[in-house]
């Protein structure tokens, strides 16, 4: 099936800096993608880029297989079937609600008025159509704008950090309303946003982006757990870094010694592992030191601290091996005293092995 929205090679430079290198990825009809990414990674860019409101210094960019952007062609912004959702909503002050709604409708349009009662129901907003949007919460606001987005029903909708604004209480209401009221116009969805809980909550397919680039394209499940690099995996959650030094193809960790085949000997790597698969072994509490820790699969630490953070515990530990500090999060109330020994583990299937930014992957 062709994509609904594909885009090839885009590429943006301001000052003669490239703030959107090399840029491709292809959306379906009814397709929720993500742009994922620190502030100033090129996100908005690509997305003005392709609503039109910029034009790239290279690239291709199709709607149905129809150019917008290519060689000579530049499809103007209002022909292109884009719809457009912002932070700020930009809803007209002067109009009342049904009037914003209809407002991307000429006059005359069939079926106007039809089209826009079905979305103001669609959007649980008819009891509210003849008010003006001071009148409204932020949250109503959020839908009014979704509303009014989709009423000249475009084919593609791209959407700059609609959610930031909105309260952490509504946001995860409003955002499931918004994404089932899009599947259910067939809408091809790019959405921006900084935040991976919500690209997570929301995205079929996350584009990572960083510098300017794609570095990594997935699934959610697929992305944050084959991270690409370290960058990539601290980038979705908090990371226990634990560096070491490859000899004869394995480094000596405090939790035994780790295979890392393709990387030379005096080689450094990074062994992440997410805090939440850092264990305590309760069996071992109170017990000796291991016969030769090195060797084993757990490793003794001294508490630091301990805090409970609502529906689970943050549990800091100085480890025995080298005096680094690693955290494990402990379900529901853990606050063992600063300075109680205990001993920590965790798979091997659950860590990532990267070699030291600058040097090869390991295979």
């Amino acid at each position: 099936m062709e994509p609904r929205l594909e885009v090839g090679g885009l590429t943006r430079r301001f000052g003669g800096r490239e703030v959107v290198r090399d840029v491709s990825f292809a959306i379906a009809a009814g397709q929720v993608s993500c742009l994922l990414g620190p502030s100033g990674c090129g996100k908005s860019t690509t997305l003005r880029l392709i609503a039109g409101v910029d034009l790239p210094d290279g690239g291709t960019i199709r709607v149905d297989g129809r150019p917008m952007v290519e060689g000579a062609v530049r499809v103007p912004p209002e022909k292109r079937g884009i719809g457009l959702m912002f932070q700020d909503f930009a809803l007209f002050p002067h109009l009342t609600v049904a009037q914003n709604v209809g407002f991307g409708l000429p006059k005359g349009t069939p079926g106007r008025a039809e089209r826009v009662a079905d979305l103001l129901e669609r959007v649980g907003m008819t009891r509210h159509a003849g008010k003006h949007p001071h009148e409204l919460s932020g949250g109503e606001q959020q839908r009014v704008a979704l509303a009014r987005a989709l009423a000249p029903r475009p084919r593609i909708m791209l959407m700059d950090e609609p959610f930031s604004g909105l309260d952490d209480r509504l946001r995860d209401d409003i955002r499931d309303e918004t994404l089932a009221v899009l599947k259910a116009e067939g809408t091809a969805v790019l959405l921006v946003t900084h935040e991976p809980t919500e690209a997570m909550r929301m995205a079929d397919e996350i584009l990572l982006m960083r510098d300017g680039r794609i570095v990594q394209a997935g699934a959610p499940y697929t992305i944050y757990n084959n991270p690409v690099d370290l960058r990539a995996a601290a980038f979705f959650s908090d990371l226990n870094v634990i560096r070491g030094r490859v000899e004869g193809a394995l480094t000596e960790t405090a939790f035994g010694p780790f295979l890392v085949p393709g990387v030379p000997d005096g080689g450094e790597v990074d062994i992440a592992i997410r805090p939440q698969h850092l264990k305590i072994d309760f069996d071992r509490a109170g017990k000796g030191p291991l016969p030769t820790p090195s060797h084993g699969d757990a490793a003794r630490g001294v508490v630091e601290r301990a805090r409970f953070m609502g529906s689970e515990s943050l549990v800091e530990f100085r480890m025995d091996f080298d005096g680094s500090v690693l955290r494990a999060k402990v379900p529901w109330v853990f606050l063992p005293k600063p300075g109680t020994p205990l001993w920590l583990m965790f798979r091997r299937d659950r860590c990532f092995v990267f070699p030291r930014e600058g040097q090869p992957r390991v295979a």
